[in-house]
């Protein structure tokens, strides 16, 4: 028992600490977003040093806080569509599994076809019929990633409904309805968190993609995909500082998110705190 407590402590603790990462990542970004478009011509294309850590563009502008406001900007998109992503999963997994065969096969037929189409072309095409720009990206992240957390959460309720407890239920008169509230949701409500996490890196990595491709945010925004897609103009010239740091950043700031959704799934799940 000892060993378990302190497995889940520690669990817990790397858990906050990524949290609490990525919370300070969004704060300092949204502190220094004016700062991020300050230009000044007389520090063009600097190195990286102590005074700036990750250099200056062709503008002068700070590397180090275009980055910080890039990641902030990409956490709340991340946030948004995820929650939203999720949502969707849950409500059409859901209502697949409850609603009968013919609900079933629609919505089935539906996630496949939606996890049959290249996933980064799906995004552009959403992105570009509702209009580019910040809505544009949330709706075509959040619209493409439900498919794979609703047949999970599908499957989950399947294999729930067989459950004893829940014929009884229903033999003794409790409606559908109440079968999802007071049985079904709490079951789910593990598996819906470490999912709604773990749509986080890939609602970023996915909106940084669109973004670079020239199909998501303006380029006035300091979005990691608009400073990665024009540092691609500069390497040649050996400022590979433009490139490499935001890179990084963004690879760190997944794998973040990855932690946190291993943790959660973890906490959430006692037995894998044995392992």
């Amino acid at each position: 028992m000892k060993t378990f407590w302190n497995l889940r402590r520690r669990t817990l603790a790397l858990f906050l600490a990524a949290a609490a990462l990525i919370l300070a990542v969004m704060a300092a970004g949204l502190l220094l977003e004016e700062a991020a478009m300050v230009t000044d011509f007389t520090r063009r294309n600097l190195a990286p040093s102590l005074r700036f850590p990750f250099g200056t563009d062709w503008l002068g502008r700070d590397m180090l806080a275009r980055t910080l406001a890039g990641l902030s900007l990409s956490i709340r998109i991340g946030v948004l569509t995820a929650a939203v992503s999720a949502l969707l999963a849950a409500a059409i997994g859901l209502a697949a599994a409850t609603l009968g065969r013919r609900v079933d096969a629609v919505l089935s037929w539906l996630m496949d076809l939606m996890m049959g189409i290249p996933h980064i072309l799906l995004m552009l095409l959403i992105s570009l019929a509702c209009g580019r720009g910040f809505w544009g990206v949330v709706a075509g992240v959040s619209l493409s990633h439900w498919p794979s957390l609703a047949r999970l959460l599908r499957g989950e309720v399947i294999q729930l409904r067989e459950a004893v407890y829940l014929r009884t239920a229903a033999h003794l008169g409790v409606s559908r309805l109440g079968l999802v509230r007071r049985h079904i949701l709490p079951h789910l409500l593990g598996q819906f968190l470490t999912g709604l996490v773990l749509q986080f890196p890939h609602a970023i990595l996915h909106e940084a993609s669109v973004t670079f491709l020239g199909f998501g945010l303006s380029s006035e925004q300091p979005a990691i995909g608009v400073i990665l897609s024009e540092s691609m103009r500069y390497l040649t010239t050996g400022r590979w500082w433009l490139a490499l740091f935001p890179g990084l950043a963004l690879a760190a700031l997944v794998m973040l998110f990855a932690v946190m959704g291993e943790r959660l799934r973890r906490l959430l799940d006692p037995s894998a705190a044995h392992e």
